[in-house]
């Protein structure tokens, strides 16, 4: 040993280190089959004999909500695609005036929940709203006989609003594809003689097909999980036959066989997905020069700036004018002391979901950062299989192994003490964060694992040499490293619960109202104006990550990543 040097501590037993990887895989194990909980809950009760229920579902309720679900999602996946691509192409590839203000534009659409817009569209539109009245004044017409307007509530209106929130999925992956695509292979097309419009159909977007599936394929999933939308808007989706079959129809098993057909429909189209991009990867271009620009002025410059505030206008302008218009209007008159409770408790169970959420996901991410195995790795995909899920289905895989738990705790009690403790998980508050958990932990899980991704495997090395437990080296390295990141999750998570309806309609207690379910109420007695302010403050709360989301959009690194991590996400 060289003289005056330190000592080397030794390096951890292995024994302890195998105990605590035990552990931790125990955890992981753990947290994957709660997740998993809703899913083998409808699978049973989907198999247990239910004489009539599946023939009486075949004949009625089942076809028209495959059709109405079917045509719904291959409207919204033309028109994201359309909308979402087309912008893309034109910011990324040309310059026009606004440009750089429509970059950021383009994305807060997602700032709005679809029952949102929905409900904003409803005002705006219908026979008493300010379009038809202007239409009545010019023409001159007395009532609705006289005249022909598109109805709103309708499918192709379904189509036209989720499309008008869920484009900005598709022109964020299109956006990145676009800007990371090889310059020389666009080149060698213009060369050839396509123009800018040749150069998309024959190069750009067979070599974007992937990023734009993926794009597409997370617009249609959050399409399922409406159910404020489509039921505001009349429309029988196979979400909104769940919900019905068990609140309208008391009927269970209805609406677990229904819940599951809905999941094989989720199954179904990510394998679509995934099969209309095998063998085919994000084409990106690291070492490649910029993609260059052309500049449009004079009449295609104004014409492309008008292109992108198209869609900005129908996502967002035209549903936060109707809010505002409402906030201001009700004003005094607006239920408060409603609003107040709502806000806490939504508040409330979105900052606790959170934080579970970001302690399952450290717990996951650090069992597979110490054992590195395949049960860790399995349980860290099973536990993000709630994404897939729409909140229906979660709802109903929730409410039975939670009754089951309730009714055996209170025969137990009634049987050795002489009383019965009624509901202490289903039906309160507990039940909600659950399915938040379940719902969103795909969303804190990928924030946090990408941190923990940027992490070299030598630091673990290093601590472990210096005698570092596995808990100490957690606290003392890594939490301190991944601030960023689980302050990303923490937010992103919050974010989604504050917004979530179709869960939080089936699991809330009794006379217990989140913001999402007090527009809701509103809404469906007609009197959404009054619930204005309740619903910018969920806009207000999603605006905050979508201003980072556009930072982290605007830096080469992230415009080359974002694909490849949306793949990640649907897969």
């Amino acid at each position: 040993m060289t003289p005056g040097a330190e000592p080397v501590a030794p390096v951890q037993p292995p024994r302890r280190w195998l105990t605590t990887e035990r552990t931790a895989s125990g955890l992981a194990l753990l947290i994957s089959l709660i997740i998993s909980l809703p899913l083998l809950t409808i699978i049973a009760i989907s198999l247990t004999p239910a004489p009539g229920v599946w023939p009486h579902l075949i004949s009625t309720t089942l076809p028209y909500s495959l059709q109405q679900t079917l045509m719904l999602l291959a409207g919204v996946a033309l028109v994201t695609l359309i909308a979402g691509g087309g912008t893309a192409w034109l910011i990324t590839m040309y310059r026009f005036p606004g440009r750089g203000l429509f970059d950021w534009l383009m994305i807060l659409p997602l700032a709005l929940p679809t029952y949102i817009t929905a409900y904003c569209y409803g005002e705006f539109l219908e026979y008493s709203g300010p379009v038809q009245e202007a239409v009545r004044a010019i023409g001159g017409f007395n009532s609705f006989q006289d005249y022909w307007f598109p109805p709103v509530r309708s499918l192709g209106g379904a189509v036209f609003i989720l499309s008008a929130v869920l484009y900005p999925y598709v022109y964020m992956t299109a956006r990145a594809s676009f800007s990371v695509q090889s310059v020389h292979v666009l080149e060698v097309a213009r060369t050839l003689g396509r123009t800018g419009v040749g150069a998309l159909f024959a190069v750009a977007l067979p070599m974007a097909r992937p990023a734009l599936a993926a794009g597409v394929s997370l617009a249609l999933m959050e399409c399922l999980n409406d159910i404020g939308a489509v039921s505001y808007l009349g429309v029988s989706t196979l979400t909104l036959s769940v919900y019905d079959a068990w609140i309208q129809r008391s009927s269970l098993a209805g609406a677990a066989q229904l819940a599951l057909v809905m999941f094989i429909f989720v199954v179904f189209l990510l394998t679509l997905e995934r099969y209309g991009r095998r063998n085919v990867r994000f084409q990106t271009s690291r070492t490649d020069r910029p993609v260059s620009q052309t500049v449009l002025s004079g009449g295609k410059g104004l014409l492309a700036a008008f292109v992108c505030f198209v869609p900005f206008a129908f996502g967002f302008l035209i549903p936060i004018g109707v809010l505002i218009d409402g906030a201001v209007t009700q004003g005094a008159h607006a239920a408060w002391r409603d609003y107040l409770t709502a806000a806490q408790n939504s508040l409330l169970l979105s900052a606790i979901s959170a934080g579970a959420i970001v302690a399952c996901a450290i717990v996951i991410g650090g069992a597979m950062r110490i054992t590195h195995g395949r049960i860790v790795t399995g349980a860290a995909r099973i536990s993000s299989l709630g994404y897939a899920i729409p909140g229906t289905v979660i709802g109903i895989g929730l409410i039975v192994p939670l009754a089951a738990f309730d009714n055996a705790i209170s025969a137990y009690f009634n049987e050795n003490f002489g009383f019965r403790t009624g509901l202490l998980l289903s039906g309160s508050a507990f039940a909600l964060l659950l399915a938040y958990t379940i719902r969103f932990m795909a969303v804190g899980f990928g924030a946090i694992d990408a941190g923990w991704q940027r992490l070299s495997p030598s630091l673990d090395a290093a601590a472990r040499t210096l005698g570092a437990s596995p808990l100490r080296m957690l606290g003392q390295v890594h939490l301190p490293l991944l601030r960023p990141a689980i302050g990303a999750a923490a937010l992103l998570v919050f974010v989604d619960c504050m917004k979530e309806l179709s869960a939080t309609l089936l699991l809330r207690p009794f006379n217990f109202e989140t913001l999402a379910t007090h527009i809701y109420v509103y809404a469906s007695q007609e009197q959404f104006e009054k619930s204005a302010i309740a619903a910018l403050t969920i806009v207000a709360a999603g605006l905050i990550p979508l201003i980072l989301l556009h930072r982290t959009l605007t830096s080469p690194h992230a415009l080359t990543a974002l694909p490849e991590a949306v793949e990640e996400k649907t897969d």
